[in-house]
């Protein structure tokens, strides 16, 4: 039973900053022809749109007492009680309240996140950092999976 998802996309601003890479690889190639500035306007734009898109697609899941949180697996019995972060909390929590233990699926772009400390005592990492734009939405979903 999957009891939350969630993909982190990138936003719209970056898709056009790739097409933008497509142009300015065409501009740099166009004293050699029109072909190789062609293939620069397809390439470099191809190559932003990966870049783009790979960044942009990571997921957060709670699945069958799991949290997936990018590559990170976490059994939700290792988890302590969620904290909801607004923006300005949020901004906190990944500078200068940051502890370099901790694991961070950090995404500039999205501004709330979730904070869940990892009570597991044989695992050195203290807390969760997620960045996710329905923090409360993720929180009810572990409370509501650990309590059953």
């Amino acid at each position: 039973m999957q009891a939350y998802e969630e993909r982190l996309t990138a936003p719209r601003s970056w898709w056009f900053i790739a097409l933008l890479a497509g142009v300015a690889m065409a501009l740099i190639l166009l004293p050699l022809g029109t072909v190789p500035m062609l293939g620069g306007l397809v390439g470099g734009g191809a190559l932003a749109a990966v870049a783009v898109s790979s960044y942009g697609s990571v997921r957060i899941r709670v699945v069958g007492g799991t949290l997936i949180a990018g590559d990170a697996r976490i059994p939700l019995e290792a988890l302590g009680t969620p904290q909801v972060l607004d923006a300005e909390e949020a901004r906190a929590w990944r500078t200068y309240k940051a502890d370099t233990r901790a694991f961070m699926l950090l995404r500039g772009y999205v501004p709330t996140a979730l904070r869940v400390e990892i009570t597991d005592p044989s695992d050195p990492t203290p807390y969760a950092y997620l960045s996710t734009r329905s923090p409360e939405r993720l929180a009810a979903a572990l409370t509501a999976v650990t309590a059953s």
